[in-house]
């Protein structure tokens, strides 16, 4: 039996403190661990596949400040690359080379992309796309899916996901129905469904906006066919397809989903790896559509930070290590062998569970499964899910305090660290 006691003096200390000065203590609802109980740990550093709390705990990570963390936290490349680009200057508000360097590993990586533009973060990306898919189409309506989380912005914030779902709130006061009301939705893996939106309202929408694999609501996989008969849906009605990779973008693979899966979007929206683990986004696709963003169309987007020296740095070193032989196939081998675990280890414990995995990516559900979309991933026992998430950090492991986030492993991670946590899992699993 590992000992489950560990020491959360400070982490009790700083958060109880952090809650009279930010909303719930938190900068972003998911980390208050409201969905598992108990309060959050309370990070010092991280190095690796590693994190430590202000206690001195030291954790296997399978966050990865929620994806970027592909190479491994502070990779000494990475760190290296920064201190050069720190001597030039943190911020200069013009343009820089290293955008136009960025810009081309992304062009030349992603197929559906020719032309780029930096943002901020994914939610940022996400608004910019919405309005260009709009703009381009001269339609209102849009189509998204539940479960699928595109950031905060009013207009996407309709059965969202994510931290929506974690927090257990339908929608967000104050988002005007107005402002959703030309927002639709369909089940995730539902061609039928999409079918009857787009007869419901034709000529209506602008397009389509998914993660092609769902992260927000748990690690849900699209169904043979459903990509393809998006892809053939959104050209038949002259509608966009648009994929959000802000999350599977360079981590399935290094083309991303539309890679993995064959598809090419119109438009394209990244974050997360692109940034190697400072604040990025970025929204691209074909030449004709990015052409209408100002200042060479008249759609308007804009920002100070945008294309900042030290993200753009932090992102090209990443995707250089990325690009070295072997990487993909080492993190689907090591992702696999943990998800797999997972589930094998669930099952002989005596509980109902369903998951899997693509490259870097995986997941686990308390239900019999399979889950197909957002209801389906509802049927999770979330209750045992909160014991599962304690049990497992009491024993150093660190997993997203969610049952509907998906789990990350990195390039730092090793087959060591995977059977280290694959026996607390089962230690916890026993216990449950």
């Amino acid at each position: 039996m590992v000992n489950t006691t560990i020491k959360t003096t400070k982490s009790q200390e700083t958060f109880a403190a952090a809650q009279h000065l930010m909303p719930g203590g938190v900068s972003s609802p998911v980390r208050a661990f409201k969905s598992v109980g108990g309060q959050p740990i309370v990070f010092d550093r991280v190095n690796g596949a590693y994190i430590w709390d202000v206690d001195g705990n030291q954790y296997i990570d399978y966050v990865g400040s929620w994806g970027p963390a592909i190479c491994g936290h502070a990779h000494p490349e990475v760190i290296t690359a920064l201190h050069t680009a720190l001597e030039k200057g943190t911020s200069f508000g013009a343009p820089c080379v290293l955008e136009n360097v960025l810009a081309e590993m992304v062009i030349d990586a992603v197929k559906s992309i020719e032309m780029v533009r930096f943002v901020n973060s994914g939610t940022e990306a996400c608004m910019a796309v919405l309005r260009l898919m709009r703009a381009f189409t001269n339609r209102e309506k849009i189509i998204k899916f539940e479960g699928c989380y595109h950031g905060h912005a009013d207009m996407f914030l309709v059965k969202a996901g994510s931290g929506v779902a974690t927090l257990g709130l339908p929608d967000s006061p104050g988002v005007p129905k107005a402002v959703t009301r030309s927002t639709l939705t369909a089940p995730f893996n539902d061609l039928e469904a999409v079918k009857a939106l787009f007869e419901e309202n034709r000529d209506e929408i602008a397009g389509v906006i998914l993660e092609p694999v769902v992260g927000n609501a748990g690690f849900i996989t699209p169904d043979a066919g459903f990509l393809e008969g998006l892809r053939e849906l959104t050209q038949e009605h002259g509608a966009l397809l648009v994929f959000d990779e802000v999350m599977t973008g360079f981590r399935i693979a290094y083309g991303g989903a539309q890679e993995k899966f064959g598809i090419t979007p119109d438009l394209t929206t990244l974050g997360k790896v692109i940034g190697g683990g400072l604040p990025v986004g970025a929204y691209g696709g074909r030449r004709d559509i990015m052409s209408m963003v100002a200042p060479a169309g008249p759609v308007y987007q804009a920002g100070t930070l945008s294309g900042n020296p030290l993200a753009m740095t932090a992102g090209i070193k990443t995707l250089e290590l990325l690009q070295k032989p072997g990487t993909y196939e080492y993190l689907a081998r090591i992702t696999q062998k943990l998800a797999d675990g997972l589930v094998q280890i669930a099952q002989e414990t005596g509980h109902p569970a369903c998951g899997g995995n693509i490259s870097a990516m995986f997941g686990l559900f308390f239900t019999d499964g399979p889950v197909h979309n957002y209801e389906d991933a509802k049927k999770s026992d979330t209750a045992k899910f909160g014991r599962f998430h304690r049990g497992m950090l009491e024993r150093g492991i660190y997993l997203a305090p969610s049952q509907f986030e998906a789990g990350f492993t990195s390039l730092a991670h090793t087959d060591e660290d995977i059977e280290q946590t694959l026996a607390a899992v089962r230690d916890v699993m026993s216990s449950l």
